[in-house]
């Protein structure tokens, strides 16, 4: 901006021009120059998660007697108001950096170092005092924070995913129980089939979610494992075994997740399936949205021309040119949300491939990827239970029309008429429009008390007991 006023900071690469109100310093402001790319930024919950490894690193250094007090307590107390959510404009790197997320970390150096100057009363860019790399990153590495504070930020993300997902899982078995006593018509490869209760559909419903939060919370178990302390390559350079285990343990306290070092230092920086196995999770659940979705917008289609068997809630008018149209949008922005997790999981997977030796450079894609999937996917399971499923209502009759008109009930009918005479049956009915019930009633095939007996509601959806 034109007559901005600006403060000349000096690195490794020369002398660089920052805005003097800025707490980030050269490094960033140099990523800032070169990734101009998209405008996106990583999840908050990834900054809160660096800023929880910077706390706990000079809380231990400073204990350790390796860091001055007087700056500890400063970096702290820094350290704590990024965790709160402050100076979040101040994170400004585009989500498509440099490799390892190097830029992103030197970010959050930067403005905790120049808040600590602050603090202690110094200028920003004061870098004698308080400096990014000596003191703020003291004992640390991109190449173990970067991966450690994705592996935070996602277990703390997931922490209100589950919730969410839980949430959705109740409004389907709710509406389970009250739909229980609801016959309709079955339906397999899109043709008449088998009566089922429009519970049954929703208790499988119910249980698809709860498998799906299931198989993450499985695979995210191995989100504990910290590769915190392996510095630069996994072998813990310019650390001590001491300092490794205090900063897990630092890190477990603060976040009140049962954190732990990793058996294999150098696995959890050399890889990320960790990420990837969370990501497929998260993407098989998606495709059961999609799929779950597609149903309630089969389910309520119409309402003239449709099946028409349930009613979604509206939400918002449909058109812009038809009067009282009224879409399934909630159905619809479900299916949306997941098609795009889907997508992220597709590039977490091209990232986790990607990776070389020592190190998988291409977190910042998996970063970015797998914050949104968690973060996208609770919010619109949340949408969904609140604004679709809690609310929708049946029309009871159209169930039962459906039901009793239905070809499919034709295979209650095998036990006692065979399936070449009941293929007859359907054959007559779709011929001459009579129902099923009143050919083998004309035919004398049953007992209009035993034909009533086999096609009851009862004996129709439920197996017998012997």
């Amino acid at each position: 901006m034109k007559n901005q006023k600006m403060r000349a900071e000096k690195d490794s690469l020369g002398e660089m021009l920052v805005p003097e109100d800025a707490y980030y310093g050269t490094e960033t402001a140099r990523a800032i120059q070169n990734y101009p790319i998209s405008g996106l930024r990583f999840h908050p919950i990834f900054v809160w998660a660096t800023a929880v490894i910077k706390k706990a690193a000079a809380e231990v250094n400073m204990n350790r007697g390796a860091l001055n007090p007087k700056i500890a307590k400063a970096i702290i107390r820094a350290s704590e108001e990024v965790m709160e959510g402050k100076f979040l404009d101040q994170f400004c790197v585009d989500v498509f950096q440099s490799g390892a997320g190097v830029s992103q970390h030197m970010n959050t150096n930067e403005v905790i170092t120049n808040r600590a100057l602050e603090i202690l009363g110094y200028k920003k860019g004061d870098y004698s005092k308080v400096h990014s790399h000596d003191h703020v990153n003291m004992g640390q590495s991109t190449n173990d924070v970067v991966p450690a504070a994705l592996r935070i930020a996602a277990t703390k993300l997931l922490s209100d995913f589950y919730s969410a997902a839980e949430k959705l899982e109740k409004a389907f078995s709710g509406k389970a129980r009250e739909f229980s006593k609801i016959v309709k018509a079955g339906r397999t490869h899109m043709q008449d089939a088998a009566p089922v209760t429009l519970g049954q559909e929703f208790s499988g419903y119910a249980a698809s979610v709860r498998k799906g939060k299931e198989r993450v919370e499985e695979v995210a178990k191995n989100l504990f494992e910290l590769g915190i302390g392996g510095s630069a390559v996994g072998t813990g350079l310019n650390t001590t075994l001491e300092y490794r285990k205090n900063l897990v343990m630092n890190i477990a306290k603060i976040t009140e997740f049962p954190f732990k070092s990793a058996l294999n230092m150098f696995e959890v920086m050399q890889s990320t399936a960790d990420f990837s196995g969370v990501s497929g999770a998260l993407r098989t659940l998606a495709l059961s949205l999609i799929q779950i979705s597609n149903d309630l917008r089969l389910l309520s289609s119409g309402p003239k021309t449709g099946f028409a068997e349930i009613t979604l809630p509206s939400r918002q008018p449909g058109s812009s040119i038809m009067p009282g149209k009224i879409n399934p949008v909630m159905a619809e922005v479900t299916a949306i949300t997941c098609f795009q997790v889907v997508g992220n999981d597709v590039a977490i997977s091209l990232a986790t491939q990607a990776g070389q030796l020592e190190l998988n450079v291409m977190i910042p894609t998996v970063i970015h990827n797998l914050l949104q999937s968690i973060e996208i996917l609770k919010n619109v399971m949340t949408l969904l239970a609140e604004f679709c499923v809690a609310g929708i209502q049946v029309d009871t009759g159209r169930c039962l029309q459906y039901a009793e008109t239905s070809y499919g009930i034709a295979a209650a009918l095998n036990p006692y008429i065979g399936y070449s005479k009941a293929a007859e049956i359907v054959k007559e009915s779709v011929k001459t429009g009579k129902t099923l019930r009143e050919l083998v009633l004309e035919k004398g095939l049953l007992s209009e008390e035993k034909l009533s007996q086999v096609l009851s509601p009862k004996e129709l959806t439920e197996p017998k007991v012997k």
